[in-house]
């Protein structure tokens, strides 16, 4: 009888020994930056709201008073908490309180109704839910669908004075109370740190899980693609229940910088804060780009120096870069989306492109660019799974892998399995990839508009009316059409005191575009946007069926 071979003796190449170690292996997770920000920078102011300001020495406290408030309340390791709260210190206390007690924040869109919120406590299995009394009623009717015990502490912000009280301990007498809680951080880097629900447009949002690994290096990557440093002050215009803040919740403290808090958006607030507190960097949509530049002599105040605005979300328009470098900020263009932590592209600005006029250099900053440079791999992808061309014109899906990738949806292993295929994570977004290498989104894959068999960026068209002098805003949606089975149909919002007509915008776009791309329907009204400043196409879409 035939004996089975047997393997040859391994090759001892002199490395069996080098195992990692308490002394050459840390799990990898953004509680470090606190702890370093404190021991390197302790007398640095670290976070500031309104009129008061707090350390680093005074953060970290807080942070760790956080985590042993919630242990002494019988929270564990493991257990998700909500949060409910607009940009200030609670905000962002939790981001570091929470995972330093080995919980889960589930911080949540505060412009959600009380049936998503009660939804998302369940879904999420919170435990504790820390709210702001601006949004109690919300926050009562939540609670009273959701129909089991939590946790709730309140938050009493001076810049809601006369909000209800939620009848709950308050926020800040319970810090004073609590112990603080030992700098603790995960077992395993793959444990997870957050899960941050997706808009919901389509139905009940999905619940994006977070790694502590992914949290740091996205961190990382995020500070380095907008040049944040010690010195650098990063005003909150971004939401910090949105991809954890684009994940500069933990990017900032990274450098030892300063958080400038911001309840409330507006640009009046916007300038005088970025003039007070001698701004260096921010973050927003185009439309809060779009508010900057279209601001009124009253609310706009000289900048201190060059801001960073970095913008994402949406593909900002080239006349809104352009409005916001002619105002002195410098635009940084990125791209992500919740399940990959925010930006994980950046549309890095190449020597060559400064000798430009500035509106040719504006068309090049917005498109969506190369990969940051904790993300490991970008590309646009063919029906067949395979590279489209590197030509500027062939459409595919957008897609990613690396180590700022989410984990996947929570409770939903048919989403997660439809998104991670082929090794690749698929966006959903249409583009195309440019001999540079420079990738351009053209559409979300529900946006194109197929009209006589012809594919149609909405981006594309949206791009053309922008440089209207009279458009402020514009949004272009498919509405059905019996004979070409869909036609473009722009809604517009027009600058203050300017008049234009369909027949005007229709002359406009003959002159910029193919004429199987004009939109056959102009509708002047609002837009609907999302917390974060997203147009909501799926109800524009609705309109435009019904018109």
């Amino acid at each position: 009888m035939n004996e089975m071979p047997t393997a040859a003796p391994s090759h001892d190449d002199g490395q069996s020994h080098l195992q990692p170690s308490a002394a050459n292996y840390v799990p990898l997770s953004p509680i470090s930056f606190l702890r370093r920000a404190a021991r390197v920078f302790p007398g640095k102011i670290a976070v500031t709201h309104h009129d008061r300001s707090w350390t680093y020495t005074a953060f970290a406290d807080r942070c760790r008073r956080f985590a042993g408030g919630l242990l002494a309340a019988g929270i564990k390791p493991g257990d998700c908490v909500a949060v409910l709260a607009p940009n200030g210190p609670t905000a962002l206390e939790a981001h570091y309180g929470v995972p330093l007690m080995g919980g889960v924040i589930c911080a949540i869109n505060t412009l959600m109704d009380a049936g998503t919120i009660a939804f998302i406590l369940d879904h999420a299995g919170c435990r504790a839910l820390i709210a702001d009394r601006d949004y109690a009623p919300r926050v009562r009717d939540a609670l009273a669908r959701f129909g089991r015990d939590i946790l709730l502490i309140q938050v009493a912000d001076e810049a809601a004075p006369d909000a209800e009280d939620l009848g709950a301990p308050d926020y800040e007498d319970w810090l004073d109370q609590a112990s603080p809680a030992p700098w603790r951080l995960p077992a395993d880097e793959w444990d997870t740190i957050a899960i941050n629900y997706t808009s919901g447009t389509t139905g009940n949002p999905k619940g994006v899980v977070y790694h502590h690994r992914g949290a740091y290096l996205g961190a990382l990557g995020s500070g380095l693609s907008i040049g944040l440093n010690a010195d650098s002050r990063y005003l909150w215009t971004l939401p910090m229940f949105h991809c954890s803040g684009w994940t500069f919740t933990w990017g900032v403290t990274a450098v030892g910088g300063t958080h400038v808090c911001l309840r409330k958006v507006g640009a009046g607030v916007i300038f005088d804060k970025i003039a007070r507190h001698k701004v260096t960097h921010l973050c927003g949509a185009p439309i809060v780009l779009n508010m900057l530049v279209h601001a009124n002599d009253a609310e706009k105040r000289p900048l201190p120096g060059r801001v960073v605005a970095a913008t994402g979300g949406a593909a900002p328009p080239s006349p809104i870069i352009a409005g916001m470098e002619r105002l002195g900020f410098r635009i940084q263009h990125v791209y992500g989306l919740t399940e990959c932590y925010g930006p994980s592209i950046t549309c890095e600005p190449q020597d060559e492109w400064q000798d430009l006029p500035l509106d040719d250099r504006a068309r090049l900053m917005a498109r969506q660019g190369v990969p940051n440079i904790t993300e490991e791999d970008v590309t646009v992808l063919d029906e067949a799974g395979q590279s489209v061309p590197a030509d500027g014109e062939t459409l595919g899906e957008i897609a990613m892998r690396g180590n700022v990738i989410m984990k996947g949806y929570l409770k939903n292993p048919e989403a997660t399995q439809q998104v991670f295929r082929n090794g690749w994570f698929l966006t959903g977004d249409l583009g195309v990839l440019h001999p540079d290498s420079y990738i351009e989104v053209k559409d979300r894959s529900k946006d194109i508009i197929i009209s006589g068999g012809e594919n149609i960026s909405s981006l594309e068209v949206e791009e053309v009316l922008y440089r209207h002098p009279a458009v402020l805003e514009a949004a272009v949606v498919a509405k059905p059409d019996e004979k070409w089975g869909e036609i473009p149909c722009a809604f517009i919002v027009t600058k203050t005191g300017q008049n234009v007509s369909a027949a005007d915008l229709t002359a406009f776009c003959r002159t910029h575009m193919a004429h199987f791309k004009i939109p056959k329907l102009f509708i002047f009204e609002a837009l609907p946007k999302t917390a974060t400043g997203k147009i909501q196409k799926n109800q524009l879409r609705a309109k435009a069926k019904a018109s």
